[in-house]
């Protein structure tokens, strides 16, 4: 059964979250360049997630969007569809990587509803998906329950569009131990996320050269909200040996499918396109973008749509 989803986040959840930024302890000042994001950044861009930020507008954002929920196999799925007026339009499927969430879309899904029927669900244990319980829900399961998703929605054929699951993550996002941290406390989660986000995008040596004071901070919503700090972290220690066979090439499944590829020039793996033909060796379309990095749809939207525009025409 597929049920309306509305997000309606208490306002006891968000003074929680104002007085736990309030009362940060702050490290001391980086002794060095380079020591990850910089202290005083740190400390402002706080300071205002605390008493500058209004969760509210996002989540009304949010809520124009038809958003679902669904049971499967033992889990809730959260998504967002959106129908194209087009008769002849291709169910598109979008997934999200970590540290994102089906925030990184909303600059495109419209703009892709005009050709695209689009399904963009948010992955077991992050935004308002449920945690699993158990373990056991990597990446081939991932897949699979997003098979059965697109075959409840009535679709048969579509494409699929999603970061690279083969980009290198360090090993220590396996170990939980981080994970009480970026469940317990604002300014540690927004840390650990922030500083992603000022490494992998394409920002000119600062990431509000490409991302808004309040985009980081939407996207931070996702994580802190429904509790996703740790349990997101987790489908790395489920996939990340998987995930290294793959980028090794020890172990090496062709991938039959049409496939588009677009490499960005600040994402994590830049493959070549012969290395990435021994995956897929039916790539219908290869570009290598001006701008972008690990999260181009959120970095550079309108770019973003044109590749994958222009990815599926080659494909349908």
């Amino acid at each position: 059964m597929i049920s309306p989803f509305h997000i309606a986040v208490s306002d006891a959840q968000l003074e929680d979250l104002r007085r736990r930024l309030r009362g940060t302890r702050w490290p001391e000042r980086e002794t060095a360049p380079n020591q990850g994001v910089p202290l005083d950044y740190m400390r402002e861009l706080c300071a205002y997630w605390a008493d500058g930020y209004d969760w509210r507008t996002t989540e009304a954002r949010l809520n124009t969007l038809p958003q679902f929920r669904t049971d499967i196999d033992g889990l809730g799925i959260h998504f967002i569809h959106v129908r194209s007026t087009r008769t002849d339009a291709l169910p598109l499927l979008m997934t999200h990587g970590w540290p994102g969430s089906v925030v990184e879309f909303l600059k495109v899904i419209g703009p892709l509803s005009d050709d695209f029927h689009v399904v963009c669900p948010s992955l077991p244990g992050y935004g308002f998906s449920d945690r699993p319980a158990e373990s056991g829900w990597g990446v081939e399961r991932i897949a699979g329950a997003w098979a059965t998703l697109m075959a409840r929605l009535g679709y048969e054929r579509y494409g699929a569009q999603g970061s690279d699951w083969g980009t290198s993550v360090s090993t220590c996002l396996g170990q939980q131990t981080i994970g009480y941290s970026l469940t317990d406390s604002p300014a540690g989660l927004a840390a650990w996320i922030v500083e992603k986000l000022w490494a992998w995008t394409d920002c000119d040596g600062h990431v509000e050269n490409v991302l808004t004071r309040d985009e980081i901070l939407d996207n931070l919503m996702l994580y802190w909200l429904p509790g996703t700090g740790a349990s997101s972290a987790r489908l790395y220690w489920e996939s990340i040996r998987q995930v290294n066979e793959w980028i090794s090439g020890s172990v090496v499944e062709p991938v039959d499918v049409p496939t588009g590829c677009s490499v960005f020039p600040k994402e994590l793996q830049r493959p070549s396109r012969r290395w990435a033909e021994r995956r897929f060796p039916d790539i219908r379309y290869w570009n290598e973008p001006a701008r972008g990095g690990h999260f181009a749809a959120f970095e550079q939207p309108s770019l973003f749509v044109d590749e994958v525009r222009a990815a599926f025409r080659q494909m349908r």
